[in-house]
């Protein structure tokens, strides 16, 4: 699995307000889509394309398109929602699905709640987001049941990371066929006792979207 953490001040900028514990769920949001479209840039380094001949108001020449079938991007329910506006603003032709997965804390077992993608992903390349990979079983589940789809070409977008998180990510997708990117707009220190990212910014589903 191939890391890409961005070096970019406009990235450092944005998550120091988003980290800010007083900045608001409407700023939070925001600041969230903004950044997902910064991250997106490097996200979509690699994303498929094909020739395409046009004209200029000069002369003909030959330019690029995004190729078929579209990219498809998946935000992970319901904290992934902050960043799809950001990620569409970048990929306005791409097609969108969503996936919903929770785990049982008594019995550990994953129950997928929500699944609007695809029964077929073939030759897809898929774009998975969810603001924060923490211990990294959530996003290792999801990316699976991407692969089991069978998508060909997975990157995954997280604001921030723990270094548990990736070294787990590592481990779950070293015995899977497709490429898998993981891009992240901030590398922090640990996980705390109660598997919060710190310093962290707290819970993104709530700052997003308020406490249900």
């Amino acid at each position: 699995m191939r890391v890409v953490h961005p070096d970019h001040p406009l990235i450092a900028h944005k998550l120091t307000y988003l980290r800010d514990k007083r900045t608001d769920s409407p700023t939070f949001r925001r600041l969230a889509e903004e950044l997902m479209t910064l991250l997106a840039y490097e996200a979509t380094r690699d994303v498929r394309v094909e020739p395409f001949e046009i004209e200029t108001p000069v002369a003909p020449t030959t330019g690029i398109k995004l190729s078929n079938p579209k990219p498809l991007i998946v935000p992970i329910l319901r904290a992934g929602l902050g960043m799809l506006e950001g990620m569409v603003r970048l990929l306005p032709s791409a097609e969108v699905g969503f996936l919903g997965m929770q785990r049982d804390e008594e019995t550990l077992a994953i129950t997928t709640y929500a699944n609007r993608l695809p029964a077929d992903l073939s030759g897809r390349q898929v774009y998975a987001l969810d603001p924060m990979l923490a211990t990294g079983g959530s996003m290792a589940d999801a990316l699976r049941f991407l692969i089991d789809r069978g998508a060909s070409d997975i990157t995954a977008v997280c604001l921030l990371a723990a270094p548990e998180g990736i070294e787990r990510l590592q481990r779950e997708m070293a015995d899977v066929a497709p490429p898998v990117t993981l891009v992240v707009g901030a590398i922090d220190e640990r996980l705390n006792e109660h598997g919060y990212i710190v310093p962290g910014l707290g819970d993104a589903g709530d700052r997003l979207y308020g406490v249900v």
